[in-house]
Formats: C-alpha cells, sequence, structure tokens
C-alpha cells in the first residue's frame, strides 16, 4: 500500500481518544486556571476497566501548564462520543452528552446559586470545565476527583444503609434545589429555559430503549420460567411488556411533583469518600445524561431497585424515604418555602411506580452483577440487535454461576408479590 492511501486509511480510524483537541484542553485551562495559564503539553491516559462504563467511554487527560513562571500538572476527567458507529445509538449518544454538558455547564451553577442564597452547600457534583456538542465528536472534560480520596463503589455489591443514605440525602438536596430555582421565575417552566430536561431517553421511542427493554423483559420471563414457581411474576411481566409505552411515558412525563431528576442514579454512577475507618462520608453524583424533569419518584424508585439487595430494600425502606424527605425539607424550610407533598404522598407516589421499580431491575440488575470480564463489549458490536444477542447470552451464562445474581433478580419479584403489588 502506497504512503499515501496508507495516510488516508489512517485518518478513517477516529477513536474516542482522539477527539480531544489542543484547543478543548485550552478550553477547559482557561476556565479552570485563568487566562494567564499557558498550555506546554498534554496526553492521554486511560484508567477505567471493563465494565466501568456503557453509555460513553471515559478517560483522562494529564496537562502540564504554565501559571506565573511556575510549571503545573493537572488532570482532567474526559467523557468521549465512544465512536460505535452503531446508527440504532447515534440520536441517542448525542442527546445523552447534550443533557449531561448542558446540566453540568448551565444549570448546576442556578441550582447552587438559589441553595447558597438561602445558607445551604453547593450540588455534590464534579465541576464542568468544557463541553464540546459537536455530533459524533462529543467531548465533556471534568475534575478529576481521585485525588480528593473520592472513589467507586462495586456495583456487584448491593449499597448498604451507609452508602444509600448519602445517595438519598444528596437527591434531596438536587431535588429540592430545582423547586427552589422554578419559584425565581414562576411564570416560566424550567422545561423552557432548560429545554434539554424535556427529551426522556427512556420514553422517547426514537432513543432506541424501547428494543432494549423488550430484550430485558422477554428474558425476565426466561429467567423465571427457568426458576420455577413465580407463574404470576411471569403473567405480570407479560403485563407490564404490553403497556410498555404507556407505562413509561405515564411516569418519566410530567408531574405534580415536578423535580429536576438525575435519571440515572444507581451505584455506577455515583462517587464515595471514606474516613479512616473505611466509612463513607462523602458522596458525588456522576453521569447526568438521562436528566429529566419528573416525579421525585422517578430516581427513588430507580436507585432502590438496581443498587440495593433485598435484604437492605425491604426492611429499611420506609426510614430510606424519611432521610430523602427530610433532607428536602430542611431545603425547602430554609427557603422558607412549604414542602411539595407529605410524607404519606411521597410513600404513594413511590409505591404507584412499583412496575416501573421492577422494569429497572429487569433491565439494569444483570449489568450490574456480571464480573468485569464478562461484560458485553459495547465497542465492538455493528447494531442494537447484536448487541442485545450478547448481553442475553452473558446473562443466562452468569445466572447459573452466580448466586448473587439470581437472589437479586428474585428478591424484586418476592418483594412485589408480598406486597400485593402483582396479583
Amino acid at each position: 500500500m502506497s504512503k499515501p492511501a496508507e495516510e488516508q486509511l489512517a485518518t478513517k480510524v477516529v477513536t474516542p481518544q482522539s477527539l480531544v483537541t489542543e484547543e478543548e484542553i485550552k478550553a477547559a485551562l482557561r476556565l479552570d486556571k485563568g487566562s494567564d495559564a499557558l498550555l506546554k503539553s498534554w496526553s492521554m491516559v486511560d484508567f477505567t476497566k471493563k465494565g466501568d462504563n456503557y453509555a460513553c467511554v471515559v478517560s483522562s487527560v494529564q496537562v502540564q501548564y504554565s501559571l506565573n513562571e511556575e510549571n503545573m500538572e493537572v488532570v482532567y476527567i474526559a467523557k468521549l462520543n465512544p465512536c460505535r458507529h452503531v446508527k440504532d445509538l447515534e440520536k441517542m449518544t448525542s442527546v445523552m452528552f447534550r443533557k449531561e454538558s448542558e446540566f453540568y455547564l448551565n444549570l448546576v451553577p442556578e441550582l447552587n446559586s438559589v441553595l447558597t442564597e438561602v445558607g445551604q452547600k453547593a450540588l455534590r457534583f464534579p465541576k464542568c470545565f468544557h463541553g464540546c456538542m459537536d455530533k459524533t465528536k462529543e467531548v465533556i472534560l471534568l475534575e478529576d476527583l481521585r485525588p480528593q480520596g473520592y472513589q467507586m463503589f462495586d456495583r456487584r455489591r448491593g449499597l448498604d444503609v451507609a452508602h444509600i443514605t448519602l445517595i438519598l440525602k444528596e437527591l434531596g438536596r438536587l431535588h429540592a434545589s430545582s423547586r427552589l430555582l422554578q419559584a425565581k421565575t414562576p411564570d416560566q417552566d424550567l422545561a423552557v429555559s432548560h429545554d434539554f430536561l424535556v427529551p426522556d431517553i427512556f420514553a422517547d421511542e426514537s432513543m432506541g430503549f424501547r428494543d432494549v427493554f423488550d430484550r430485558q423483559l422477554d428474558q425476565s420471563i426466561e429467567l423465571l420460567e427457568r426458576f420455577g414457581g413465580y407463574e404470576r411474576s411471569i403473567a405480570w411481566v407479560k403485563s407490564l411488556k404490553l403497556e410498555f409505552v404507556k407505562l413509561m411515558k405515564k411516569h418519566l412525563g410530567r408531574s405534580k411533583y415536578n423535580v429536576v431528576c438525575h435519571g440515572d442514579c444507581w451505584n455506577n454512577n455515583v462517587l464515595f469518600r471514606y474516613n479512616d475507618d473505611g466509612e463513607p462520608v462523602e458522596v458525588m453524583l456522576l453521569d447526568l445524561q438521562i436528566n429529566r424533569l419528573s416525579s421525585p419518584a422517578t430516581d427513588l424508585i430507580y436507585l432502590m431497585y438496581t443498587s440495593l439487595n433485598g435484604e437492605v430494600r425491604i426492611p429499611n425502606l420506609n426510614t430510606f424515604l424519611d432521610t430523602y424527605y427530610d433532607t428536602f425539607n430542611t431545603v425547602m424550610e430554609a427557603a422558607g418555602m412549604n414542602m411539595i407533598f407529605t410524607r404519606s404522598e411521597l410513600l404513594k407516589e413511590f409505591w404507584s411506580m412499583n412496575g416501573l421499580g421492577a422494569i429497572y431491575a429487569m433491565a439494569v440488575v444483570p449489568f450490574v452483577l456480571l464480573e468485569p470480564e464478562d461484560t458485553p463489549d459495547f465497542n465492538k458490536a455493528e447494531n442494537m440487535e447484536e448487541l442485545l444477542i450478547e448481553v442475553k447470552e452473558k446473562t443466562l451464562e452468569a445466572i447459573d454461576k452466580n448466586p448473587l445474581m439470581k437472589q437479586k433478580f428474585l428478591s424484586v419479584f418476592d418483594e412485589m408479590m408480598d406486597l400485593g403489588l402483582i396479583p
């Protein structure tokens, strides 16, 4: 092959890491360190492992710069378009990057402003220094939280009381802050001033998630049939499948309790900092690609049924919801505003979404519990169909060798039958 032909071929190979440009690094550096910071050099350094991320590629950028004649270094976390070239996923990927970038760069500063006005601390999100939304070339550059001691929780372990409590308190502060912000402009809905909140990745059929959920529900029926004794649950899942679109639009649409929701709050999308005794003391919320304006219960039921084992969720559920409620109420009281729901109304709203909780569990739990080496390679799939087939194969293999997966999967149906939510 001639050299020009080789060069032409090379230009066609686009990797996620190649999307980061010097101009983007300079833009992040200016926002982070000021206009006097001068970029000297930079390099990409991968650090995540298989199974850590699904919707994007996460890497890091090591940056050497000078400021006031002193040489310095900073590291940014880079969230990158995965460059999968799967047409089914292109629209979804574009929307997800826009939602997250605008959330960090535009909405978080406003939410923090209304919180600090009433004496509350800023929300616990990483700082965002740059967002490029060019289609198929999306890049988000964020603060590196590792030097502060933040780390991921093993997604295969269900969260315990200490970890879930930190998340619930932060969700309460996020949700409440959006009510404070909405009160600033009572005549203009937040969905107008921040229109990225409106497209719902899960409920909008054009995003491609319908096929994902359909396949996962079919897979769940197959698993329940394999285990035996779950005929009522099988019939219920089949009914959910028939009502899927209606159910998703009903629960993920607008609500009388509208708040800004995280949308994808499970134990892979949070980081924790620990004290010397190994106890979690602080949390950071990450990965805002599925944010929405909807009922707070959509976040709560997603978290409870994707990230907790039954033995933690079932006996502590009312206490968990009380923790969330009290934190939400603290923010509202600081602002001199009335609470938007009572404890009993929150509980009723939560249980009204039991079908949504089951769908989330069926869709997400297999990904939660797969061993890293068993996680499907999302970057090699050429289409959605191929990817979903691999997910099913990996899950069916894992269910036989991972008793934790069977236990966590079945606990959702056992709980809902015990509560009378499955007829």
